[in-house]
């Protein structure tokens, strides 16, 4: 990490924020000890939590199992921002920087990687949608909402949508792409019974 980046570092217990440059904390999205962050577990409990990183970032877990990770369209720091573990088969990023940064030109390097399980972002470009979310017993948790310019990464457990209204979105997720080998469907709820969390 060079200098002037930043790194959001997600914890289950304790958030934090950390310039790399000077390692203090940015009081905007949390003011937690530094602490070493937990190994993804597929550990599950009957209810999930929610940990408000800061206004714009929203991390929701199962036990000690992270779910998903939705990033507001307001969300608007400065700088490059990771909100994933370091040990997530898909990493999630933002950067906001001004006109004239230079990125050096660089290749990434051949790694070979284990990936289990598929995980999914998506970008909402435009549209409403109603994101229903399953632990790995196929059992509703909760829902959200989403709407243009907002980003989640699907990270394990079950989901499911509705369109609210008309969609347009974007969906990136790890390949080699297996076909049906890569998912079980399974009934999920209805409109009626989406306890929608804010």
């Amino acid at each position: 990490m060079k200098s002037n980046e930043y790194e959001l570092m997600p914890e289950l217990d304790q958030d934090w924020y950390l310039d790399a440059a000077d390692s203090k904390y940015d009081p905007d999205i949390s003011t937690a000890v530094i602490s070493p962050r937990p190994p993804i577990s597929p550990q599950t409990v009957p209810l999930p939590e929610t940990v408000q990183i800061c206004e714009q970032i929203e991390q929701i877990t199962d036990g000690t199992q992270l779910l998903a990770i939705i990033i507001s369209q307001n969300f608007n720091k400065p700088g490059t921002h990771f909100f994933t573990p370091n040990d997530l088969s898909q990493q999630l990023g933002y950067m906001h920087h001004p006109a004239g940064t230079i990125v050096e030109p660089h290749i990434h390097e051949q790694v070979v990687r284990e990936v289990r399980y598929t995980q999914e972002v998506l970008f909402i470009k435009q549209g409403k949608l109603r994101v229903d979310l399953y632990n790995n017993q196929q059992q509703y948790l909760q829902s959200r909402m989403l709407g243009a310019g907002d980003v989640i990464l699907l990270a394990t457990g079950g989901h499911g949508f509705e369109v609210i209204e008309e969609i347009e979105m974007i969906e990136v997720k790890q390949g080699p792409y297996v076909g049906d080998r890569d998912r079980t469907n399974f009934r999920g709820i209805s409109a009626a019974q989406a306890n929608i969390k804010n």
